[in-house]
């Protein structure tokens, strides 16, 4: 038994936000169909270098599409339309990130929808949300970087730096996630589904966090602090002999074991340093006297005094160092799985449950892997009316 295991999601999305929400629920148990044009596939497919060795896909598309099964369909067809409503009758959850307004004109706004399958959870994942002056806009996660205030309080130069992820894309299918499951719950008592909204910005504003809350209560523009952090010092990389490592003191307990541990127990008593308020606002001198002892020694040496007083630090790996880290590989956070048409090595799942434990089932699928099945199989068609569906480019 899996946490979703039992409930149906049909995916009307593609790129990031909207597949990366969907696998989590896949990887929670639920039955993922990946629906896409029988002509244009997800774009993400095409986004490599590099490519699979035996498949079309690119590796950027792999990490957002495991545990699914994949059917195409033209469902701006009026067969096509059909067969979407066929398939929201028989599923709980349906997710989709068209710009705000064209389900609606395809048809298949909430309204419609909730008339086909009242039970039904929808989900719509959008750039801007579906009011506002920009709601109209497509939304890419640089984009909304740059729009949200991302770009402007990272990096530590006057040049606007994004993150090297699609931080606003994965925390929006996070933040979706956790709302359609907390549907399906109030579902689970009021026998009703419900529409639920997420956006890039929303998530965006949302990330913003203590720097957000801190322009909130003073007014005043933060600054980049690059690798340090605005209201906590030390906690950011220094150089060592051989190379840059990070530690972190996040408290008054933390900084007593702290100046132990580099035999400076004098910084303890010192009015510049004695609390973190004052240490935030003395960081430069702070960081003058660290730059100096740390400088001296090796980080396997730093590291291992660190571990001994229970100080939070670590080396600044490159990805071939945190995928042979044997902490990574004991939390099974590499798997690499195999089907007819080859092996996929990914990530593994970032949550582990006692019970109900979540599983890499499926391979991210091939286009159109599953639309056989899915339409003989669960809809019932027969051989002629695949065939016919086939013929007229529907699926």
């Amino acid at each position: 038994m899996q946490p979703l295991e039992g409930i149906r999601v049909i995916d009307i999305s593609r790129v990031v936000s909207g597949p990366y929400c969907t696998m989590m629920l896949g990887d929670l148990g639920a039955e993922v169909i990946k629906i896409e044009h029988p002509e244009l596939k997800d774009e993400t497919r095409f986004w490599g270098p590099p490519f699979h060795e035996t498949r079309e896909d690119s590796a950027y598309y792999l990490a957002m599409n495991r545990n699914k099964k994949s059917i195409t369909l033209d469902f701006k067809t009026q067969k096509g339309k059909e067969i979407l409503i066929q398939l929201i009758e028989q599923s709980d959850v349906l997710v989709e990130n068209f710009r705000t307004g064209v389900m609606d004109k395809l048809g298949f706004s909430y309204e419609e929808v909730k008339k086909i399958n009242p039970q039904l959870v929808y989900c719509s994942i959008s750039g801007f949300g579906s009011s506002g002056p920009s709601s109209k806009k497509g939304g890419y996660d640089v984009l909304i970087q740059a729009m949200g205030g991302m770009m402007n309080i990272n990096g530590d130069s006057e040049e606007p730096m994004k993150v090297g992820i699609p931080v606003i894309d994965i925390t929006t299918a996070l933040f979706a996630t956790q709302s359609i499951i907390a549907a399906l719950f109030a579902r689970s008592r009021t026998g009703n589904g419900q529409y639920i909204e997420a956006s890039l910005l929303e998530s965006q504003i949302a990330l913003l966090s203590n720097v957000g809350s801190n322009y909130l209560m003073s007014g005043k523009i933060p600054k980049k602090y690059g690798n340090q952090h605005p209201n906590i010092v030390p906690y950011q990389p220094y150089n060592a002999k051989n190379g840059k490592f990070i530690v972190t003191v996040t408290n008054e307990k933390l900084w007593k074991n702290f100046c132990k541990a580099i035999q400076r127990e004098d910084l303890v008593e010192n009015e510049k340093f004695i609390t973190n308020e004052m240490r935030v606002k003395n960081r430069n001198e702070l960081n003058n006297i660290l730059d100096e002892i740390f400088i001296s020694k090796n980080i396997e040496e730093l590291l291992e005094t660190f571990e001994k007083y229970q100080i939070p630090a670590g080396p600044i790996n490159n990805l071939e160092q945190v995928f042979s880290d044997p902490q990574v590989i004991h939390r099974e956070m590499i798997v690499e799985k195999e089907n007819e048409y080859g092996k996929v090595k990914m990530t593994g799942i970032p949550v582990k449950f006692s019970d109900t434990k979540p599983s890499i089932r499926l391979l991210p699928p091939v286009f159109g892997e599953h639309t056989e099945d899915i339409l003989k199989n669960m809809l019932k068609y027969n051989e002629k009316e695949y065939l016919e569906l086939k013929e007229n480019k529907i699926i």
